[in-house]
């Protein structure tokens, strides 16, 4: 079913919203970083290319088709700062299967907040969307990234061995995967990871 969620979306500390062009300076702020970009399928933005994806599918507000891709700003509650964003890829409408993806300012990491924010996409994911599958795809050496997915309940289905070819040399791949059952007995166990703030989405 498509996804048309009730924004913003909200965790304990985050606040989840399209991005907008005020967001520029912000997103160009980590986008722009070789050491955020290394392991992501993407080169270091400028101003230009941040500013033609945000008007381009950066102004995505829902997913109504297979293909469709929504990106989410991250704010800081307290402070109104977007500090990273989160996508989630409606990969196919005959498998119910999702694809999450997030990048974070460095300058904020070792404090939960991609796990936070995923976190509330998979909620999207699952609990608004009702899809069966998400994954996510991970260069084997994006040791930061792998924590996340595992502190999410995913599970590790694949590692492939020099899979492509990856700005400029062979990489491996992890992939991961989680059931929307999985999810389910995951909060029927009371959520070890975290819990579910008051607001997430709306079902439509």
């Amino acid at each position: 079913m498509p996804l048309r969620p009730s924004y913003p979306v909200r965790t304990a500390r985050l606040l989840l919203r399209p991005l907008r062009r005020e967001d520029t300076p912000a997103l160009l702020g980590y986008r722009s970083l070789p050491e955020v970009c290394r392991w992501v399928p993407f080169e270091p933005m400028n101003a230009q290319t941040i500013a033609a994806r945000l008007q381009g599918h950066w102004a995505a507000t829902s997913l109504e088709a297979e293909g469709d891709v929504l990106t989410l700003g991250v704010e800081a509650a307290t402070t109104g700062e977007v500090i990273g964003d989160v996508m989630l890829r409606w990969l196919s409408a005959e498998h119910s299967c999702g694809e999450l993806g997030y990048v974070f300012h460095p300058a904020f990491a070792g404090q939960g907040y991609a796990t936070e924010a995923a976190h509330a996409v998979l909620h999207l994911a699952f609990d608004d969307m009702a899809l069966h599958r998400v994954i996510a795809r991970i260069d084997a050496r994006n040791v930061t990234s792998v924590g996340v997915v595992t502190r999410l309940g995913m599970r590790q289905e694949a590692h492939l061995v020099e899979n492509e070819r990856f700005k400029g040399e062979w990489s491996d791949e992890l992939d991961f995967g989680l059931l929307e059952s999985e999810w389910l007995a995951q909060h029927r166990e009371g959520c070890p990871t975290w819990r579910r703030a008051p607001t997430i989405g709306q079902r439509q």
